[in-house]
């Protein structure tokens, strides 16, 4: 089984950076790509960033620039940098990731969320 705790959630002003982090922790081979999701207020979620284990990287085209998800597979670590965020960032964000060796690529494993607030 896989476990995945979010952190970095905070109240900023616009403009300004955050990170987020995700630890991946359990059976870290059963990881595939991993993504990071957002869901803002009366919104439907969203697939904002995804990454492969061989780095192969996608974003959404809201985030597409100013985003950025790394990973760092030995140390089961999940990132996602944003950069210049704006008030419709706000949203609880969620880390998630496939099993590795599915095809389908829906992702099963899922953190709690950690909530980002951007001021205008």
């Amino acid at each position: 089984q896989v476990q995945l705790v979010e952190s970095g959630g905070a109240l900023v002003q616009a403009g300004r950076s955050l990170t987020l982090t995700c630890i991946v922790s359990g059976n870290m081979v059963a990881v595939g790509t991993v993504g990071w999701h957002r869901q803002g207020p009366g919104k439907e979620r969203e697939l904002v960033a995804a990454l492969t284990r061989n780095g192969e990287s996608s974003y959404a085209d809201a985030v597409k620039g100013r985003f950025t998800i790394d990973r760092d597979n030995a140390q089961g670590t999940v990132h996602l940098r944003m950069n210049t965020l704006k008030p419709e960032d706000t949203a609880d964000y969620y880390c998630a990731a496939v099993r590795r060796w599915d095809p389908s690529g829906t992702y099963v494993y899922w953190g709690q969320g950690t909530q980002v607030t951007v001021s205008s």
